[in-house]
């Protein structure tokens, strides 16, 4: 399955560079501690003790420190759920239902033992950066495919637009999909989880 990549983010230098990982270590500890927008590149290269000249050497701006840990996060996310719906024997629906358990239970598990990569992946969706939008596309792009096998293997209802039918899945989706709304949603997770997958099941049935 072809999947829109989570693209790069601009820096500069060798990528594999530990001057590189080390300032994205460096922002990752004063993103957590202080805040995206209280963190200035000058924070960052008081904390390791290079210039800021030479951080700009790797990153062309704080922007792209952030979405190199974004883009970390979201990554893992993204590869748990099409890990989970790639088997070969599955139904749409049981794929369906991998996809929304997966999504789910891989950004809450990042939200509660890896908050700091979960706190710049929901600031980066606030904020409508390139690694956010592409995660997005991402997961779309699977329901897109699992709706269309769905409806190829008679699972699935073929009146309504299937652009329309994506659209409506994903938007249906978004308060447990997207890192900054996931978070104000925890408290009755379990519970969304399943009345919102069945609900969205039985719309689709033939």
């Amino acid at each position: 399955m072809n999947q829109p990549s989570i693209v790069s983010p601009t820096a500069r230098g060798p990528a594999d560079h530990d001057i590189r990982n080390q300032i994205v270590a460096a922002a990752n500890e004063h993103f957590s501690q202080y805040g995206y927008a209280k963190t200035t590149v000058s924070d960052l290269a008081k904390a390791i003790g290079f210039s800021k000249a030479y951080i700009y050497k790797f990153f062309d701006s704080k922007q792209a420190i952030g979405e190199a840990i974004c883009t970390h996060c979201l990554t893992q996310i993204v590869a748990a759920v099409e890990l989970s719906i790639n088997g070969e024997t599955l139904s749409a629906t049981e794929r369906f239902r991998r996809l929304v358990k997966t999504v789910i239970a891989t950004a809450v598990d990042l939200f509660f033992n890896d908050r700091k990569l979960y706190d710049i992946a929901a600031f980066s969706a606030s904020e409508r950066w390139p690694s956010s939008l592409v995660y997005e596309a991402q997961i779309k792009q699977f329901i897109l495919q699992i709706v269309r096998d769905g409806r190829e293997a008679g699972e699935f209802e073929r009146k309504t637009p299937l652009d329309e039918t994506v659209e409506a899945i994903h938007l249906t989706l978004r308060p447990f999909v997207n890192p900054l709304l996931l978070q104000y949603n925890l408290d009755f997770i379990e519970d969304a989880r399943s009345l919102t997958c069945n609900l969205i099941l039985r719309s689709l049935m033939p």
